[in-house]
C-alpha cells in the first residue's frame, strides 16, 4: 500500500469512529457531514472523497459492527445447547447486550432504515444476512428434532422474529438510550415462547 493509500484508508476510519460516535450521542439526523469531518479532524471534502453521503457512513459503521458481534458469535455459536427456543433466546440475548453498549446508534441505524427518502448506500435493519442464516439454521435443526412444524415457512419465521427484536428498541428509546440488555431480553424471551406455540407440531 502506497503512503497515498495508506493516508485515504486512515482517514476513512477517522471518519468513521467519528461518524460511529456522533451518531451514538446526537443521532443520525441531528449529525452533519461537517460534524463529522470536525470531530475527525479531516476536510469536507476528504470525508466526500471517500463516502458518497451521511447514509453510506451508517451503513459503513453499521457494517464494521456488525464484525465485532459475528467475531464473538463464531466463538459462542457452537457452544449454544438446548432446545430451539432456549438457542434463541440466547441469540438475541447476545445481541442486546452488544447493541446496547451503543444503543442510540442502533436506534439510529433502525431509525435510517425506515426514512423513506433513504439513500440507496444504506442496508437497512433486518437485511442482515448472518443472523438471517443463524436464525435458519437454529429453526432448521428444530425441524429435524421434531421441535419444529416440517410444514411452515421458516424464512417467515426469521422475520418475525427480527421484527420483535427491533420492535422492542421501543423501550430504550423510551428510556432515553438507558435501558438494561436483560430488559429486553425478558420481553424477547416470552415473544419467542409465543411465536413457538405456532411451530411446535401438532
Amino acid at each position: 500500500m502506497g503512503v497515498r493509500e495508506e493516508q485515504k484508508a486512515a482517514t476513512r476510519e477517522k471518519v468513521l469512529e467519528a461518524a460511529r460516535d456522533l451518531f451514538n450521542e446526537i443521532g443520525y439526523d441531528e449529525t452533519t457531514i461537517r460534524a463529522i469531518a470536525e470531530r475527525a479532524g479531516v476536510s469536507v471534502g476528504s470525508v466526500f472523497t471517500t463516502f458518497a453521503s451521511k447514509a453510506e457512513v451508517l451503513s459503513h459503521v453499521m457494517n464494521h459492527r456488525l464484525g465485532e458481534l459475528y467475531a464473538e458469535f463464531d466463538r459462542v455459536v457452537p457452544f449454544l445447547r438446548g432446545s430451539t427456543v432456549d438457542r434463541l433466546c440466547s441469540i438475541f440475548a447476545i445481541h442486546y447486550e452488544f447493541e446496547t453498549r451503543r444503543v442510540k446508534l442502533f436506534l439510529a441505524h433502525i431509525a435510517a432504515s425506515y426514512n423513506p427518502s433513504n439513500d440507496l448506500e444504506v442496508a437497512p435493519f433486518g437485511r442482515n444476512p448472518r443472523l438471517t442464516q443463524m436464525l435458519l439454521d437454529v429453526l432448521r435443526d428444530g425441524v429435524g428434532r421434531g421441535e419444529v412444524r416440517e410444514d411452515l415457512d421458516l424464512p417467515l419465521i426469521a422475520d418475525t422474529l427480527k421484527a420483535a427484536y427491533a420492535w422492542n428498541y421501543r423501550m430504550a428509546a423510551a428510556a432515553g438510550g438507558a435501558l438494561p440488555a436483560a430488559q429486553m431480553s425478558s420481553v424477547m424471551d416470552k415473544q419467542i415462547a409465543m411465536i413457538a406455540e405456532g411451530w411446535k407440531p401438532r
